[in-house]
């Protein structure tokens, strides 16, 4: 049975099992991401140490503001609620590590330091869900909370992705001095 899920023609369960699938990979791979910051490795403390380090200052605090973030935004991607404001808190995410960290280091990920090549593949795997719809399999769908258009969609998650991490980083990004 050919159906239309958003701008996309095709086969509805294998539409919305993909979708789900990529909402199940993304969330959880960023709730992993705020769990160690919390309780594993050198936990907040140590996740403090290093963001002062890189230039995110004052530390502790983005250590506690970083990992909330990737655990609210993890478990609102997950279960596909308020989809398109989760995709905007992963996509800020991705804008300040590249800022922060990655782009100097060139696009491949295998590059010392790690490039940008993951950040951005995260930044274009967020919009899916939030610009297409988070699938039938979502408390989005089952709340009947997914009205917007696709193109108004795109429009709020990237000015809120983008804008959210421009604030963050004018606001509280210092970079270190180069040696």
């Amino acid at each position: 049975m050919s159906v239309t899920y958003g701008a996309f023609v095709g086969d509805s369960r294998t539409i919305n099992l993909v979708l789900l699938a990529v909402r199940l990979f993304l969330g959880l791979m960023i709730l992993a991401h705020g769990y160690q910051k919390f309780f594993r490795g050198g936990r907040l403390a140590g996740t403090a140490r290093w963001f002062e380090s890189i230039g995110m200052k004052p530390g502790r605090l983005h250590a506690r503001v970083g990992a909330s973030t990737e655990v609210g935004v993890g478990l609102l991607m997950t279960v596909g609620l308020l989809t398109q404001f989760a995709a905007a808190g992963l996509i800020a995410l991705m804008v300040v590590a590249i800022v922060t960290v990655h782009r100097q280091n060139g696009f491949f990920n295998f590059n010392k330091g790690q490039g940008v090549e993951y950040n951005v593949a995260i930044i274009f795997m967020a919009l899916v869900p939030a610009v297409i719809g988070p699938s039938r399999y979502s408390l989005d769908h089952a709340f009947d909370w997914y009205r917007w258009s696709p193109r108004t969609s795109l429009v709020v998650t990237l000015a809120l992705g983008f804008g959210g991490a421009a604030l963050q980083l004018l606001a509280f990004y210092r970079p270190p001095k180069q040696a």
